[in-house]
């Protein structure tokens, strides 16, 4: 998570929303890292989750990211949860929940709905959610 918060802390000297995220292969190697982009690329998909993992399937040769583990500082949305299956990564570690947009557990739960034909992630939460939390109220706090 440690990686996942200097992601963020870029975004948020960027001017972007400070959520970072990488994803780890079976060994704990990080393959692909990433912090939002949407302002600065401009790109709608830039979300922090999304550009690890397009970097992840980039060095695996592969858009299967099985074994492989995403760790990120703000819950996913739908989107990236939808990528997050589509990636077929096998764990997803969270720092902090997003009781207005996440996807993996808080609003919705894309992750674990039986109706999509999809193995079920293993996700864990809250893991240095008081630092991910704060660099968010830091960021929106200086924005206004």
């Amino acid at each position: 998570m440690g990686l996942a918060l200097h992601q963020a802390r870029e975004a948020f000297e960027a001017g972007e929303i400070p959520v970072g995220a990488l994803v780890l292969d079976a060994d704990g190697v990080v393959i692909g890292a990433g912090g939002n982009a949407r302002e600065s690329v401009p790109d709608p998909t830039g979300h922090a989750e999304v550009l690890a993992i397009r970097e992840a399937a980039a060095a695996r040769g592969s858009r299967m990211l099985d074994g492989c583990t995403l760790v990120v500082t703000l819950e996913p949305c739908v989107m990236c949860a939808g990528t997050i299956l589509a990636a077929r990564i096998e764990r997803v570690v969270i720092g902090t929940w997003d009781e207005k947009a996440g996807a993996v557990g808080s609003v919705y739960d894309l992750l674990r709905d039986g109706r999509l034909p999809h193995a079920v992630p293993e996700v864990v939460g809250g893991v240095r959610a008081d630092e991910c939390a704060a660099l968010l109220r830091a960021f929106f706090e200086h924005r206004r």
